[in-house]
C-alpha cells in the first residue's frame, strides 16, 4: 500500500516537471541562474575600493604601567582589491586585527603614538598580498599611561532628569559612589569629581534606576567605567514650621540682643516623607548686630541663613522684628 502511494507521488511529480509549460519554465530558470553566476563572477573579478575597520591591540605592557587610554583602538583603512577579496574582508571572516608591542609606542613621557605610515606596515601583513592600502584614518594613534598613580573621587550625575508635576527628586544614590581615576599626576591633582554621561529622563514618578557610563577624556582611565544612579522621588507639598529661634551674630562681648518675637515661622516646600524629620532647630535665622549698629531703627532685619536638606523655596513669615539690646 505504501509502495503504491510512493509510486503515485513520483508519477505526479514527474508529470508536473516534464509537462510542456513547466519544462520551459525549468529551462528558463536554469539559464537565469547560470547568467547570474556568470555576472557575479565577472563583477567580483573587478577591482574596487572599500573601507574596513582594523582593530589595533597594544600588547606586552609592563606590569608597572597602567594604560589610561583603551588598550584597543580602531583604524579605518581604505583598501583596493578584487571584489571577491573585499567580500571576504567585509562578510565572510572577522575584520583583520594587528598587535603592536607597547615599546614600539612608548615616547617615554606618559604618552605614545604611532603614525599611519607605521601602522600600515603592520596592517599590510594581515591582508592578502594583492590588497593595496590607499588610505588610513586617523593619521595617528595615541596612547596615554602612567605608573599606577590613581585617585578615588566621587561621582555625580549630569543632564536633565525631571519627574512629573508635583513630584521632585528627594534623593540620589550612586552604586558605587566613588571610582578610581588613573591619569597623569598633574591631571589627577585637578580632578575633584567624575560626571556621568548626559542623562535625559522626564515625566516619571516612581524611583528611577539608570545604568550609565562615566564621561572622561581619552587620557584618563576610570575603574569602573559603568555605574548605577538611583533617583528617588517624593510628592511636593507646601508646609510651614513655627518656633524657629532668632539668633544674634557679631554681638560684642557684654551685650545681648533680644528680639520680639524671639521665634518665627518658616514656609517651605518639601516632600511628604521628609516632613516628619524636619525640626525648628534644622533652620537658622539670624539678626546681625553689625547691620543694626550701622543702621539703627525701631526694627531689625532677620535672615534665613540655613535650611535642612530636602526642602526648597524656604521663606520667612516676617522679615523684620522689634529688638532690644541689653548689657549683661
Amino acid at each position: 500500500m505504501q509502495q503504491m502511494e510512493k509510486d503515485n507521488v513520483k508519477q505526479i511529480i514527474r508529470s508536473f516537471l516534464f509537462s510542456g509549460a513547466n519544462k520551459q519554465l525549468l529551462i528558463f530558470s536554469f539559464f537565469l541562474v547560470l547568467s547570474f553566476v556568470f555576472w557575479l563572477i565577472i563583477t567580483l573579478n573587478e577591482t574596487y575600493e572599500r573601507e574596513i575597520k582594523v582593530a589595533v591591540n597594544i600588547t606586552n605592557v609592563p606590569n608597572n604601567i597602567v594604560l589610561t587610554s583603551d588598550d584597543t583602538d580602531t583604524m579605518r583603512v581604505t583598501v583596493r582589491d578584487k571584489g571577491w577579496v573585499l567580500l571576504a574582508y567585509l562578510h565572510t571572516r572577522q575584520s583583520p586585527a594587528v598587535n603592536i608591542t607597547y615599546k614600539n609606542f612608548d615616547n617615554g613621557d606618559g604618552t605614545g603614538s604611532i603614525s599611519a605610515s607605521e601602522a600600515k606596515r603592520y596592517i599590510q601583513q594581515k591582508l592578502e598580498s594583492s590588497t593595496v592600502i590607499t588610505s588610513i584614518k586617523p593619521d595617528k594613534l595615541e596612547i596615554f599611561y602612567n605608573n599606577g598613580e590613581c585617585k578615588r573621587v566621587p561621582v555625580r550625575w549630569t543632564g536633565r532628569v525631571i519627574p512629573e508635576h508635583l513630584y521632585f527628586i528627594s534623593n540620589v544614590i550612586y552604586w558605587p559612589d566613588s571610582v578610581d581615576v588613573y591619569a597623569a599626576r598633574e591631571k589627577l591633582d585637578s580632578i575633584r569629581v567624575v560626571y556621568t554621561e548626559t542623562l535625559n529622563y522626564a515625566n516619571f514618578r516612581d524611583t528611577l534606576i539608570v545604568d550609565c557610563r562615566l564621561s572622561h577624556s581619552k587620557d584618563m582611565k576610570i575603574v569602573p567605567e559603568n555605574i548605577k544612579v538611583g533617583f528617588f522621588t517624593d510628592v511636593l507639598t507646601e508646609e510651614s514650621i513655627d518656633g524657629v529661634p532668632v539668633q544674634a551674630i557679631n554681638m560684642p562681648e557684654g551685650k545681648v540682643l533680644r528680639t520680639f518675637p524671639p521665634k518665627v515661622k518658616v514656609h517651605f516646600v518639601s516632600g511628604v516623607s521628609r516632613l516628619k524629620h524636619i525640626k525648628p532647630s534644622d533652620f537658622t535665622v539670624i539678626a546681625d548686630y553689625n547691620e543694626i549698629s550701622q543702621n539703627p531703627s525701631e526694627k531689625c532685619n532677620i535672615y534665613l541663613r540655613a535650611t535642612p536638606q530636602g526642602i526648597s523655596r524656604a521663606t520667612l513669615d516676617i522679615k523684620q522684628v522689634d529688638y532690644l539690646i541689653e548689657e549683661e
